[in-house]
């Protein structure tokens, strides 16, 4: 299926992780191949990955796509119609790019290695979600208010060398509160903390977490009522407010069983930030530092939806919005695997926008354009010159007499 130009090429490099033995026999073991005749899965997720990296706004630009020689030969397909792309984009079960999507967030953790991550955060799980808006005339299946639908990708994060990883996904329709998804996410095993926002407060939940083992950092609603159990010693100069022992809830209707930590300390603005734990071996320092590593999700979340398509869906059913969802996630993936293969040290935006240019070229020149150094730095941005200034400075020289370096061709006077 594959030619031996593609073999050395930066396309092969790129989506090596998927076309592997492992990843055919799961497809096969699935059947979603059972019956197709061209359009198989690889080919639609290879579409579906260089429509991310291209950002291309139809599936007839899809389609289009073949008419370039150099994709037609990868892809090992001479056309296709962007109807067969919607079909099979709205009927391939989602659960293909969920087992993919898992694999290759396994893979990247592995080819990092343990030496890789940072050792104080490896084990620290972030939980957050985000809402895209759709328009409801088109997407009834996910109403979220009286004139907007929207769906919501939940992801658990884990931190990762440069910044964080999306390990596991969930999505669903707006409307559902973010602790539905708890105990999807949520991890349980020895070892594991999970860092999550306000939008996951659950007493009940919290109180099983205490009961089997299961470490959480969250941030405290403001209307919170707690009962100070006991007040801990903080160091006044530092940048704790409080350090207490507490029971959340009311009394009457839903108080916790177990005992939390309290920690108040501020952010970056000065306003307080109420955090809760009931993890009791960690200093507060630590816990004040974890929660606040909460921002580079707000990083991931910008990157995906500036930078892939997650905002514009090529279908309007549930499980066609679902699939492109999981493919955008797919292609964070590869590009994190492309960035630890080639050892680049800069933004992973550059290597995206590398690849537009030379998907088909060699990988050994992939790797030395992406490591090439700008023949002319920058200067940064000029300020326009004052004219006026140097109007009236050359005024002044004339009057005076000093107008000797006025006929040497070399002066200009906009950049003395």
């Amino acid at each position: 299926m594959w030619d031996k130009d593609t073999r050395i090429s930066t396309f092969l490099q790129l989506f090596k992780p998927i076309l592997n033995g492992q990843f055919f026999k799961q497809i096969k073991d699935l059947g979603v191949d059972k019956y197709v005749k061209k359009l198989f899965t690889t080919h639609l997720i290879i579409f579906m990955i260089y429509a991310q990296l291209e950002q291309l706004k139809s599936l007839r630009a899809i389609s289009n796509s073949l008419n370039n020689q150099d994709s037609s030969q990868a892809i090992a397909l001479e056309s296709i119609s962007f109807s067969q792309i919607s079909r099979r984009l709205n009927n391939l079960p989602t659960e293909v790019f969920q087992t993919l999507f898992k694999h290759l967030t396994f893979k990247v953790l592995k080819e990092a290695g343990v030496n890789a991550l940072n050792e104080s955060l490896q084990r620290i799980h972030i939980i957050d979600s985000s809402t895209i808006s759709l328009c409801l005339t088109d997407y009834r299946w996910a109403d979220f208010r009286t004139t907007k639908a929207g769906v919501k990708l939940h992801l658990r994060l884990r931190f990762f060398e440069k910044g964080v990883l999306p390990e596991e996904a969930v999505i669903t329709p707006a409307k559902p509160a973010d602790k539905t998804q708890m105990d999807a996410l949520v991890v349980d095993e020895e070892g594991a903390l999970n860092v999550f926002d306000r939008a996951y407060v659950d007493y009940r939940k919290f109180d099983s977490y205490c009961e089997n083992g299961t470490r959480f950092v969250t941030r405290l609603k403001g209307i919170a009522i707690k009962e100070v159990v006991e007040e801990l010693p903080i160091d006044t100069d530092g940048p704790l407010k409080k350090h207490q022992i507490v029971l959340l809830g009311n009394p009457y209707t839903n108080k916790m069983k177990h005992k939390l930590r309290l920690i108040e300390t501020v952010d970056t603005e000065g306003k307080p930030v109420i955090i809760i734990t009931n993890d009791f071996d960690l200093t507060a320092e630590e816990i004040g530092d974890i929660y606040k590593n909460r921002w580079q999700t707000e990083i991931f979340f910008k990157w995906l939806k500036q930078h892939l398509k997650v905002k514009h869906f090529h279908g309007k059913s549930e499980q066609a919005v679902k699939n492109q969802l999981f493919i955008a996630l797919i292609t964070y993936c590869l590009l994190k695997m492309l960035e630890l293969k080639t050892g680049y040290k800069g933004p992973l935006l550059t290597i995206k926008r590398l690849l537009k240019t030379c998907l088909y070229e060699p990988f050994n020149c992939f790797v030395q354009k992406l490591y090439k150094k700008p023949t002319r730095p920058s200067k940064g941005r000029r300020r326009p010159p004052d004219h006026e200034a140097i109007y009236q400075e050359t005024l002044r020289q004339v009057i005076a007499g000093e107008t000797d370096h006025l006929n040497d061709l070399d002066y200009d006077p906009v950049i003395l």
